[in-house]
């Protein structure tokens, strides 16, 4: 990394590395503080002491994430042109231009795709993607640059993989001599600038994600009224035997979208308060398990989780919460108990739902024999699995296969989709992307300088991978279907809305976890200070 030095005396600027600036700091400056007002470093008390190290200085740790000045008594160091923000912005080019590629893609295979619907989806995506980067170069300059292009390619692939199925569907449609559906693509990208609209409504509302641990219970009562609200009788709507949607009006709602994300705050909260107590353990042979007045929490958890799989009959929803709470159990503690525990408690829950829970049972079944009703209940995950073999290393090409006959292809089993058309290089590059997600997601979790904002920034990670492990295992056959949409990918408002608010907050807790830290000063360097500091004789003024 280098920086411009303008030096009051100099005739040009000067180049300085790393090293050349943790030099100057050796023979200018002890204390840091930083100016309010103009957002800068100021560098006083000049002297000749050792300066901190490199690794952990303040204006060496701004010149890496913040791209701001330093000013200090021979000048000024300017930080580089590149930053957080600037990867950012080429991320962002690249992310767009794969997301152009794929439509293009669709147009030359003669899918029946419009011109003009492929050119307002970039359009749209593109000023959606340009007015996030702008705010986030304003009010969270140090977020972490690889959130945002991530999320802004898998958003774009999804449309493209939208539109591609409504093509489809309206040719078969006219081939049948049925009414042409309505295509659900330009509807995708209005809930993608919601979903827009609520990452920066997170961004901008949430200035210090320490302050959201206040409200504890509070978030555990909405959370747990959230996902108790498609129970209620006059609202709720049961769709395809599971009771998770409230229906307002044209459209359906799934609370537990947003629950997921209000119970991982207080999941973060209540742990960051009770871990001490949570890591005790007691002794049962060679094992260290919780102790029985300990068991509480988890309890409610697992009891929790078991109500919601038999009142609404969704076994994804259900899963995804207690093994979130487990993992945010084990991060906060570290003690391996926890987790054997909530496993003898899953495959306990899991075995008295097989038996009396019609839904789960049924997914048993048909994940375990699909062939024995290949035309019913075994048909879309079959037929899930041809797609992915007819897609084979390369795929089909986009708009060259037939997603469109698995049931569900763009919400359910879009898995499906992209796997038929891009094989499974396309699929695994796919699955990088979340993983890196994911990895991003943890690297600010470490970074993060508060319990709480740790556990956090874990849990809405954990609760991202689930997801991805859920459909694609799910699809592939690892695990039995749960019905969990693909973030961002599957069609669906409230699974866009909800997933783009979880970004915005890891946003700001990354922005937070990498702002730079104040140099140390010890009381022995400040008392070395004043005894080295030459005595001046001063005039008394007349």
């Amino acid at each position: 990394m280098e920086g411009a030095l303008n030096h009051p005396d100099a005739n040009s600027d000067a180049l300085l590395s790393c090293g050349q600036v943790a030099a100057l700091f050796r023979v200018t400056a002890r204390t840091v503080t930083r100016w309010a007002d103009n957002d800068q470093l100021h560098l006083n008390r000049p002297g000749v002491a050792e300066a901190p190290d490199p690794g952990r200085c303040a204006v060496v740790t701004l010149l890496h994430h913040q791209g701001r000045g330093v000013r200090c008594d021979a000048g000024w160091v300017r930080a580089p042109w590149w930053g957080p923000r600037s990867v950012e912005l080429a991320l962002l080019v690249v992310a767009l231009a794969v997301v152009g590629l794929a439509l293009f893609a669709l147009q030359v295979s003669g899918a029946g795709v419009a011109q003009a619907t492929s050119m307002r989806t970039w359009l749209g995506l593109a000023g959606l993607a340009l007015v996030v980067h702008l705010v986030l170069r304003r009010v969270a300059r140090a977020a972490d640059p690889l959130l945002l292009p991530i999320v802004v390619v898998l958003n774009g692939l999804g449309l493209v993989m939208i539109e591609r199925l409504d093509a489809e569907a309206a040719s078969r449609a006219r081939v049948v001599g049925r009414a042409v559906p309505r295509p659900d693509a330009p509807l995708q990208l209005i809930w993608t600038a919601l979903g827009v609209g609520c990452f920066l409504a997170v961004v901008l509302l949430v200035r210090d994600h320490t302050r959201t641990s206040r409200y504890t219970f509070t978030a555990a009562a909405v959370g747990l009224f959230l996902l108790i609200m498609p129970a209620l009788p006059v609202i709720g709507t049961t769709i395809n035997g599971a009771r998770l949607w409230l229906r307002v009006g044209p459209f359906t709602v799934q609370p537990a979208e947003l629950a997921k994300i209000v119970l991982i705050v207080f999941f973060a909260s209540y742990l960051a308060r009770t871990r001490d107590v949570l890591s005790l353990a007691g002794r049962l042979g060679p094992l260290d398990l919780p102790r029985g007045r300990d068991l509480g929490p988890l309890l409610l958890a697992w009891g929790g989780s078991l109500a919601v799989l038999t009142v609404e009959h969704d076994l994804g929803l259900s899963v995804l919460f207690f093994g979130a709470f487990v993992a945010m159990l084990y991060l906060a503690t570290g003690r391996i108990g926890w987790v054997l525990t909530a496993l003898l408690l899953a495959v306990a829950g899991l075995l008295a739902s097989f038996q009396f829970v019609h839904n789960v049972h049924n997914r048993i079944e048909v994940w375990l024999h699909p062939m024995r009703d290949a035309l019913g209940a075994g048909y879309q995950p079959l037929q899930a699995k041809f797609a992915l073999g007819t897609g084979g290393l390369g795929g089909t090409g986009l708009g060259q296969g037939s997603p469109g006959l698995v049931p569900f292809a763009n919400t359910d089993f879009m898995v499906s989709s992209l796997g038929e058309e891009l094989g499974l290089v396309g699929l695994m590059a796919i699955v990088v992307l979340f993983a890196v997600l994911v990895e991003r997601g943890f690297v600010t979790a470490l970074s993060c300088r508060d319990s709480y904002g740790k556990l956090l920034a874990a849990g809405l990670s954990t609760v991202l991978a689930l997801q991805v492990f859920f459909i694609v295992g799910g699809v592939t056959g690892l695990i039995p279907l749960t019905g969990v949409t693909l973030p961002w990918l599957s069609y669906g408002g409230s699974s866009v809305l909800s997933n783009w608010a979880l970004i915005g907050l890891l946003a700001r807790i990354s922005d937070a976890s990498r702002q730079p830290q104040p140099a140390i000063i010890s009381p022995q360097l400040l008392r070395q200070d004043l005894a080295d500091a030459a005595t001046q004789t001063v005039p008394r003024p007349h």
